[in-house]
C-alpha cells in the first residue's frame, strides 16, 4: 500500500502540464540526438544543463532522464536502417538490425527494437520503484565510514569499466579528485588552489567542466566527420509489424536481455553500452543456431535493445538511493540536484518526495512517449540524419554559449569551457575516457567531507575505516578488484572487449 502511495505523489507531480511538456521535450531531443552521429545524451544534457537552473528542480530531472533513456530508442533507428549508430550502445544493434534491413524486413526490425525496449524500460521503472525504497533504508544505516567506502567502491568499479588503459582511467579519477579540492575547504572555509582569483573561491563550475569534456569536445573531434547526404528508404507505417514466428522469437531475448541489463545498470560504469554487448555475447551463446547471428537474427537484436534501456534505466537506482552516479549522465543529473540545493542520498525520498517518485512515474509516462513518437516519426527522423554536421555546429555552439553565459551572466564560464575543451581533445587523442574524471570531480567534495568526518570522530585514527563490517567488505571489494585487473588474462579480455566496442 505504501507503494502505491507513494506513485500516486509521483503520477500527481508527474502528470502536471509543465512537466509533461517537458518530459516530452525531453524525450524527443533524446530521440534526435541518439540518431545523430557523434552526438550523444552526455554531451546534450550537458549543453541544456543551464536551462535546468530556471526549472523547478523535478521538471528538470525529469527533462535529463528523458533525453538519456530516448538517446537509447533513437540510436537503434539510424543503426538499423543506414548501420550507423548514433549512440554507443546502438553499436550492436547494427550487426542484425541492418541486415534485417537489408532482406527487406526494415520494418519489423524498428517494430521489434522499440517495443523491446518500451518492455525493458517498463520493467526497469518497475524495478526502481520497487527496490530503491528498500535500499535507502539500508543507506540511513550508513555512516561517513561507509559512505567514503562505498564512494572508494565505485570509483574503482568506474575505473575499471572505463575504456582504455587502467593507468589512465586511474589517471582520470585522480584528475576530477583534484579539480573537485578547488575552492572553499568544506570544514575550515579556507580558500585552496584558487591562485589568488576571487572567481575560483566557489570551485570550478560544473556545468562549464561537463561543456568543455564532452559538449565541445565532441564538436572539435566530429567536424572532420562530415555527413554525406544519404538516400534512406524510410519504411511505411505498414510495414512496421511484426509476424507471429518474428514475435515469438523476441520474446525471451528481450526477456533475458531485460535481466542483463537491469543488473549490469546498477554497476558503477555500467549501464547502455556494456548492457547491449554483454545481451548480445548471451544470445549468441545460448542460441541453437549462432551461425544466424550476424546474418539477421531477431535474438541479436531483441535482446541488446532490451538491455541497452534496461540498463539506461536501472542505473537511476545507484545515484536516487545512495547518491553514486554509476556513469557520466548520473554525475550530471547530481549536478543538477546539488544546484538547486539538494542533497543526493537516501533523503531525497524523505524530504522531496515529489522529486523522487515523480522522476520514476515520469519514466512510464516517457516510455509510452517513446512508442508512439519512435514509429510513426520514422520518416522525419530519416530526414533528420541527412542534415550535415557543419549546419548542426554552429547552431548546438552558440546554444552551449548563451547557456554558459547565462549561469553567472559572465564570461568567466565560456572561458573555462574553451580550456577543458582543449583538456577533452588532449584526453581524446590520448584514447582516455573523460567520464572517470567528471565522476571523480562530483565526488570528490562529497568523499573528502565523509573522509574528515570520520577523522573527527575518531579523533585522527584512521583504523575506523576497518572497524565496520560494510567499510571493510566494500575497500576489499575494491582492492581485489584492482588486483584482478593486474592479472594478464583479465588484462588482455578487457582489451578485446574494447576493441569490439570500438
Amino acid at each position: 500500500m505504501e507503494l502505491l502511495s507513494n506513485l500516486d505523489i509521483g503520477f500527481h507531480a508527474a502528470l502536471s502540464l509543465n512537466n509533461l511538456v517537458f518530459c516530452f521535450i525531453g524525450v524527443l531531443v533524446g530521440t534526435a540526438i541518439g540518431m545523430l552521429p557523434g552526438l550523444g545524451p552526455l554531451a546534450t544534457i550537458a549543453m541544456l544543463l543551464p536551462l535546468t537552473y530556471t526549472l523547478e528542480p523535478v521538471t528538470g530531472l525529469i527533462m535529463i532522464a528523458g533525453i538519456y533513456y530516448g538517446a537509447q530508442y533513437g540510436g537503434s533507428t539510424t543503426a538499423i536502417l543506414v548501420n550507423l549508430p548514433g549512440e554507443s550502445s546502438a553499436v550492436v544493434s547494427c550487426i542484425d538490425g541492418h541486415q534485417m534491413a537489408r532482406k527487406g524486413r526494415a520494418g519489423a526490425a524498428l517494430a521489434i527494437a522499440a517495443l523491446g525496449s518500451f518492455f525493458a524500460g517498463t520493467v526497469a521503472t518497475l524495478l526502481i520503484a520497487a527496490f530503491s525504497p528498500a535500499l535507502a533504508e539500508v543507506a540511513f544505516l550508513f555512516g561517513p565510514v561507509e559512505y567514503f567506502a562505498m564512494m572508494v567502491l565505485g570509483l574503482t568499479a568506474a575505473t575499471l569499466l572505463a575504456h582504455g588503459s587502467f593507468i589512465k582511467g586511474v589517471a582520470m579519477v585522480l584528475t576530477g579528485l583534484i579539480l573537485g579540492l578547488v575552492g572553499a575547504d568544506v570544514n575550515s572555509g579556507t580558500y585552496r588552489f584558487t591562485f589568488g582569483s576571487f572567481s575560483l573561491t566557489e570551485g570550478i563550475e560544473f556545468v562549464a567542466v561537463a561543456m568543455g569534456l564532452f559538449a565541445f569536445t565532441d564538436i572539435v573531434t566530429n567536424m572532420r566527420n562530415d555527413q554525406t547526404t544519404r538516400e534512406v528508404k524510410a519504411p511505411s507505417l505498414r510495414s512496421l509489424t511484426m509476424t507471429g514466428k518474428e514475435f515469438r522469437q523476441s520474446i525471451f531475448p528481450a526477456i533475458r536481455g531485460t535481466s542483463i541489463g537491469s543488473l549490469l545498470g546498477l554497476l558503477p560504469g555500467g549501464g547502455a553500452m556494456i548492457s547491449s554487448f554483454a545481451s548480445y555475447a548471451f544470445e549468441k551463446r545460448v542460441s541453437r543456431h549462432p551461425e544466424e547471428f550476424g546474418h539477421g537474427a531477431i535474438a541479436g537484436l531483441a535482446g541488446p535493445e532490451a538491455a541497452n534501456n534496461a540498463g539506461a534505466q536501472t542505473s537511476f537506482i545507484p545515484m536516487l538511493t545512495l547518491g553514486i552516479p554509476s556513469n557520466g549522465v548520473m554525475a550530471l543529473m547530481i549536478g543538477a540536484l546539488m544546484v538547486h540545493n539538494i542533497s543526493p542520498g537516501p533523503y531525497v525520498m524523505v524530504s522531496n518526495p515529489e522529486i523522487f517518485w515523480g522522476l520514476i512515474a515520469s519514466m512510464w509516462i516517457g516510455n509510452a512517449m517513446l512508442v508512439v513518437l519512435n514509429l510513426p516519426l520514422i520518416p522525419l527522423w530519416v530526414r533528420l540524419i541527412q542534415v550535415h554536421y557543419w549546419v548542426l555546429f554552429p547552431i548546438i555552439l552558440v546554444v552551449c554559449c548563451v547557456g554558459l553565459y547565462s549561469i553567472q551572466n559572465n564570461t568567466l564560464a565560456i572561458y573555462f569551457a574553451a580550456g577543458f575543451t582543449l583538456l577533452g581533445c588532449l584526453f581524446w587523442r590520448m584514447r582516455a575516457e573523460a567520464a572517470p574524471l567528471l565522476l571523480g570531480f562530483i565526488l570528490g567534495p562529497l568523499m573528502e567531507e565523509h573522509f574528515r568526518r570520520s577523522l573527527l570522530l575518531s579523533e585522527g585514527d584512521v583504523s575506523i575505516f576497518y572497524r565496520s563490517p560494510l567499510s571493510v567488505l566494500m575497500l576489499s571489494i575494491a582492492a581485489v578488484m584492482c588486483l584482478i585487473i593486474l592479472l594478464p588474462q583479465i588484462r588482455q579480455g578487457r582489451k578485446v572487449a574494447f576493441e569490439e566496442e570500438a
